[in-house]
């Protein structure tokens, strides 16, 4: 039998949970110190049911950072199915620049969860560099990027957008950005 917390929600608590997900995901990203009643009245939802999903600030800080990478990590699949794999790559950069300004303006919030002695430690990103490596085998075998790119190599190059201001008009310059790099990775490849 399984235990309660690992049955799955019913469509109305879900329903709750992505809501909370994404108001905390706005409010914690203009401020840190956001309060979690003024999070919980804009999700629309009580503070019982708040804290039910999310017990501590601890916990609901540290579910939106993996919420989020799991977002991006799980369209790399999705836009294998209905895309060329480097025209699919160079979207999923796109939302791997949305996912970097999100994880930018929370930073702060992510700093104050896991900082102090005791605290949950950050998840890890291996979701995010498996979907990297998918899209980048892919690629590499429809020979339109070159061989023997790797994650790492990947996350060097648009290291960039880590440093670009969220708080800005910082699209046209990620998909400069992006699109040089995407410009690179295509330079040697065999199909091109």
């Amino acid at each position: 039998m399984r235990e309660k917390k690992d049955a799955p929600l019913r469509s109305d608590a879900q329903r709750n949970r992505e809501r909370i997900l994404e108001v905390a995901l706005d409010e914690l990203t203009r401020s840190a110190d956001a309060p979690l009643s003024v999070i919980a009245k804009k999700a629309g939802v009580g503070q019982g049911t708040f804290y039910r999903h999310f017990p501590t600030r601890e916990a609901l800080v540290l579910e939106i950072y993996r919420h989020e990478m799991q977002q991006v990590a799980d369209t790399a699949a999705a836009l294998l199915e209905s895309r060329e794999p480097d025209r699919a790559l160079r979207e999923w950069m796109d939302r791997l620049a949305r996912f970097a300004m999100a994880k930018a303006g929370l930073a702060d919030a992510i700093r104050q969860a896991t900082s102090a002695p005791g605290k949950p430690a950050k998840p890890g990103h291996a979701p995010v560099t498996e979907a990297a490596e998918l899209l980048l085998r892919a690629a590499e075998e429809a020979g339109t990027i070159r061989p023997g790119i790797t994650a790492n190599d990947l996350f060097l190059a648009i290291g960039g957008i880590w440093t670009l201001d969220p708080r800005t008009d910082w699209q046209p310059r990620a998909t400069r950005l992006l699109d040089l790099i995407m410009d690179a990775l295509r330079v040697g490849a065999p199909g091109r």
